[in-house]
C-alpha cells in the first residue's frame, strides 16, 4: 500500500513501519543512557558518524579508508563501552511483562520480615543494605559475599548488620524465604546525579538496581532514614509509618 508517491520516491506502509521501528529503538537507547556517561559517548559517536558521511560524500580516500577499517571492530567496541546498559536492557527484556496484582505468599513473608528488620535497624541506628532478589538472578554478586543460606527472619537481618561484627559491612541478599549471603559487594552507580548525594550503601543500592530487577532497602546509620532503590531510582527518606506500604508496592511490580 503506497502512502506517498513522487517521481522518484515511493513511501509505502512497509516503509512507515520500518521508520517507526527504528525510531522506537533509538528512543529506547536514549532512555537507557539518559543521565549516564554513555550519553556523552553517544554524542561523540554521532559526530564521528557525521564526519564519516562527509568523507564518503566528498570522496576523501584516507578518511574513508580509516572509517571502513574502524567499522570492522566498531561493534565489539560498542558492546564493551555500553556493557552495563546492555546488561540492564537484556535483563528487563527477559522479565515477565505482566504485573502481578497481589503479593504472593512468599513475597508476603519477605515483606513482613524485611520491613520489621529495616524499622528495627533504623531505631538502633544500624546501617543496612538488603537486596531482595526477584526474577533476575544475583549469583554473581552473592558469590562475592559469605554464604549464609538461612531461613529469612528480621532477627537474623538485624544481627547480620550489628556494628563491628564480621559480616555487618556489605549487602545481604535475600532470595525467596532465605538469606543467601552477607557482606556481598555490589556495583556502584555511575549516574552523575547520585555522585554527591549519598554514601556508599546508597550508591551500591542504586547500582545493583540498575542491572537487575531487585528491590533494595537501605538504612542510614547517620540519619536513620530508610530508602528503597528500584530500576536505578532511589526513593529516599521514607516515613517509618509508610515504609511497609511502599515496600509492598515495589515487590508487586
Amino acid at each position: 500500500m503506497t502512502l506517498l508517491e513522487f517521481d522518484f520516491l515511493k513511501f509505502t506502509l512497509k516503509d512507515l513501519l520500518d521508520v517507526l521501528i527504528v525510531t522506537f529503538i533509538f528512543y529506547q537507547l536514549l532512555k537507557l543512557t539518559k543521565g549516564t556517561r554513555s550519553a556523552q559517548i553517544i554524542v561523540g559517536m554521532v559526530l564521528i558518524a557525521g564526519i564519516a558521511f562527509f568523507s564518503y560524500w566528498f570522496q576523501f580516500e584516507a578518511l574513508s579508508w580509516l572509517f571502513t577499517n574502524l567499522a570492522t571492530v566498531g561493534f565489539i567496541v560498542l558492546v564493551i563501552v555500553f556493557q552495563p546498559e546492555l546488561r540492564g536492557a537484556l535483563a528487563h527484556i527477559g522479565q515477565n511483562p505482566f504485573f502481578r496484582r497481589f503479593v504472593s505468599l512468599e513475597q508476603r513473608r519477605t515483606l513482613e520480615e524485611v520491613s520489621r528488620a529495616a524499622l528495627r535497624l533504623s531505631e538502633l541506628r544500624y546501617g543496612g543494605l538488603i537486596v531482595v532478589e526477584r526474577r533476575t538472578g544475583l549469583r554473581n554478586f552473592s558469590e562475592s559475599g559469605r554464604e549464609v543460606n538461612a531461613e529469612l527472619s528480621s532477627e537474623l537481618l538485624v544481627t547480620l548488620f550489628t556494628p563491628y561484627t564480621p559480616l555487618h559491612d556489605g549487602a545481604v541478599i535475600v532470595s525467596g524465604n532465605y538469606v543467601v549471603c552477607a557482606a556481598a559487594s555490589l556495583p556502584l552507580t555511575t549516574n552523575p546525579r547520585y555522585h554527591k548525594l549519598f554514601g556508599m550503601r546508597h550508591k551500591a543500592a542504586i547500582g545493583v538496581s540498575e542491572v537487575s530487577d531487585a528491590v533494595v532497602v537501605v538504612v542510614s546509620e547517620e540519619t536513620q532514614a530508610i530508602s528503597i532503590a528500584y530500576e536505578g531510582n532511589l526513593e529516599s527518606d521514607i516515613k517509618m509509618s509508610d515504609f511497609r506500604e511502599r515496600l509492598a508496592v515495589y515487590l508487586k511490580k
